[in-house]
C-alpha cells in the first residue's frame, strides 16, 4: 500500500500541515547576485557511509554527517551538523549522478525520505539511475535541532490559529503567540534564528553536492521543497541538473500569503469530499455535496460551543483540512466526521515523533525568511476578509502567529525567484491542493518564466509524484528525470481513474 504524502507531511496531532508564514510586500526582495558570497567545498570530503539512527527503519539505507558553517559569511566559524542519508542505485552502469529530495514542511525529516519514495511507487529505472539522497534540513531531526521549548497544550494547539469570529478574537490569540515568539527567542538554541532560513538550507544542498564529488545536483521536492528548490535553481542556476517541483508554493514561499491561500485551498478541495460522502449515505452526513457542505459548518458551530471527546472547533476544522491531503483518506475522515455527529468513540490519533522539533524548525525557517504583519489590526482585517471569502478557514488561517512578533533582524532579505538560468525545472501541479492550491503555483510559473515548464493534474490532493494515480503527470516526470526530455510546453493531464 502506498504511503500517502500528507502522511509525511502533517504538521501537528490533529491538524494542519499549514504553518503561520510572512509578508511578501513587507520586505524587498533581492536578487541572485545580490545573495552573501559563500563558500563551498572546493574538493569532496570523504563521505563515511554507515548505518542510520534507529529510527530510520529501512534497511537499505545508508547514513552519514556533515559538517557545515551556521553562517556561510563566515565559512571558518561555528559549525553544523547535517545528517544525510542514501538509497544507492543497483545499477552502476545506469547512474548518472545524485538525486535530492525533500519532503516538504519546513520542519520536516528528510532522512527517511528516498525509502518512502521508493516504497511510495517510485520507477525503478529513475531508482537505477540515481543515488537517492535525504536529508534532515539544518534545525531538524538528526542535524542540529532547534527548539521553543513548546509545551503538550502549544503543540497540540498546532499552527492554526483558532478561529477568529471577531476582532477581539484575534486580539485575544496576540497573547498566544507572543509567548510562542518569546520562548523560540529565548530557548537554548536561539543562536540559530537568524540562520535557520530557506537560503542556508540551500547552501547546504550545495555543500551536500560538493561533499558528494557532483558537479551537478537534480532534485526532487514537495510542497515547501517546492520553495526550496526554487531557491536552490536561483542562487546556483549553474549547478542544478533535473530540478522538480511537486506541489507549488508561490514565488514567496511560506510568507502570509501562503498562510491565508489555506483557505482557498480547502475550497478548492472540499467539493471532491462532498461528493465522496454524499454517495456513501451509510456515514449519514447528508446524500448531496450541499448537505455534507452544510454538515461542516453545523459540526464546527457544534464543537465551539461544546467539543467531543477533546476534539473543538479548531481540531475539527484542522483534521478536516489534513485529511483532504489524499484520496485514501477520505473514509478515515467520514468516519471522524460521523463519530462526532453521533458521540460515538472517536479513532485514534497517532502523535507524530518528534512534533515539538518539527514546530520549532517551522517558525524559524517561515518567521526568519521574511516577516509578518506586524500589528494586531492587520491581523483582523485579514480575517475580515477571508471569514467571508473563504469561511470554511479563513477565520484561522489569516490570524495572528507567532511571526507577527518575531526578532526583526534579518542576515538577509529572501532570494527573488526569476528566469535566469538553464531551462531545466519541471513543476508538478494537481488542481485541486488544499496545501499549495494551483493559484500559488501559477505564480511560480510566471517568475520561472522559460526556466520552466508545468504539469498539471485534473485531481485533488496534495502530491503528484509519485503519489497520484495520474499516469500522463507521472510519465512527465519519469521521462524528464531520466532522458532530460520535459513537455514541449505547459501540459494539461486529463482526469484518470483513481486506483
Amino acid at each position: 500500500m502506498r504511503r500517502t504524502l500528507s502522511l509525511a507531511l502533517t504538521a501537528t496531532v490533529v491538524a494542519a500541515a499549514a504553518i503561520p508564514g510572512v509578508s511578501v510586500a513587507a520586505t524587498p526582495k533581492v536578487s541572485v547576485a545580490a545573495t552573501p558570497k559563500v563558500s563551498v567545498a572546493a574538493t569532496p570530503d570523504t563521505v563515511r557511509w554507515g548505518p542510520c539512527p534507529e529510527d530510520v527503519t529501512s534497511p537499505r539505507l545508508e547514513c552519514s554527517t556533515l559538517e557545515v558553517p551556521l553562517d556561510y559569511r563566515h565559512p571558518d566559524g561555528r559549525q553544523i551538523e547535517i545528517a544525510i542519508s542514501r538509497l544507492a542505485s543497483e545499477k552502476p552502469s545506469r547512474r548518472r549522478g545524485v538525486l535530492l529530495t525533500d519532503p516538504g514542511g519546513p520542519g520536516g525529516a528528510g532522512l527517511d525520505y528516498p525509502a518512502v519514495l521508493a516504497g511510495s511507487g517510485l520507477p525503478r529505472k529513475v531508482l537505477d539511475s540515481y543515488d537517492v539522497i535525504g536529508f534532515d534540513p539544518r534545525g531538524v531531526g538528526h542535524s542540529t535541532p532547534v527548539t521553543c521549548d513548546l509545551t503538550q497544550e502549544q503543540q497540540y494547539r498546532g499552527n492554526f490559529a483558532p478561529y477568529a469570529h471577531t476582532a477581539a478574537d484575534v486580539a485575544r490569540e496576540a497573547g498566544n503567540a507572543l509567548t510562542v515568539a518569546e520562548q523560540c527567542a529565548t530557548s537554548r538554541t536561539a543562536w540559530m534564528l537568524p540562520h535557520t532560513t530557506t537560503a542556508n538550507t540551500a547552501r547546504d544542498m550545495d555543500r551536500i553536492r560538493a561533499t558528494l564529488g557532483e558537479p551537478k545536483l537534480s532534485y526532487l521536492g514537495h510542497s515547501y521543497g517546492s520553495y526550496l528548490g526554487a531557491v536552490y535553481a536561483t542562487m546556483f542556476p549553474e549547478r542544478g541538473d533535473r530540478v522538480v517541483l511537486d506541489s507549488n508554493l508561490g514565488p514567496g514561499g511560506y510568507d502570509a500569503t501562503a498562510m491565508r491561500l489555506f483557505a482557498r485551498g480547502l475550497e478548492d478541495r472540499f467539493p471532491d469530499f462532498a461528493a465522496f460522502a454524499a454517495a456513501r449515505p451509510e456515514y449519514g452526513l447528508g446524500t448531496t455535496p450541499r448537505q455534507v457542505t452544510a454538515k461542516f459548518f453545523e459540526l464546527a458551530e457544534r464543537l465551539e460551543a461544546k467539543p467531543v471527546q477533546g476534539i473543538d472547533g479548531n481540531a475539527f476544522r484542522g483534521f478536516t483540512f489534513d485529511r483532504l491531503y489524499a484520496d485514501g483518506l477520505m473514509p478515515q475522515l467520514a468516519e471522524f466526521w460521523q463519530a462526532l455527529d453521533t458521540d460515538r468513540p472517536v479513532p485514534s490519533i497517532p502523535p507524530l515523533p518528534n512534533l515539538e522539533n518539527l514546530m520549532a524548525a517551522r517558525f524559524y525557517v517561515i518567521c526568519g525568511d521574511t516577516r509578518w504583519p506586524g500589528t494586531v489590526r492587520e491581523y483582523q482585517r485579514n480575517v475580515a476578509v477571508d471569514r467571508l471569502k473563504y469561511p470554511m478557514l479563513g477565520g484561522s488561517t489569516a490570524g495572528i502567529g507567532p511571526c507577527a512578533f518575531w526578532p526583526t533582524e534579518r542576515v538577509e532579505p529572501p532570494v527573488r525567484i526569476g528566469g535566469r538560468g538553464p531551462s531545466n525545472v519541471l513543476m508538478v501541479q494537481n488542481e485541486r491542493d488544499p496545501g499549495t492550491p494551483l493559484t500559488g503555483a501559477r505564480k511560480l510559473r510566471r517568475a520561472f518564466g522559460e526556466r520552466a515548464t508545468m504539469v498539471t493534474a485534473d485531481q485533488g490532493g496534495h502530491g503528484v509524484y509519485p503519489f497520484g494515480p495520474n499516469t500522463c503527470a507521472e510519465d512527465a516526470v519519469t521521462t524528464f528525470l531520466t532522458t532530460g526530455q520535459r513537455p514541449a510546453r505547459d501540459l494539461a493531464c486529463a482526469a484518470e481513474p483513481s486506483e
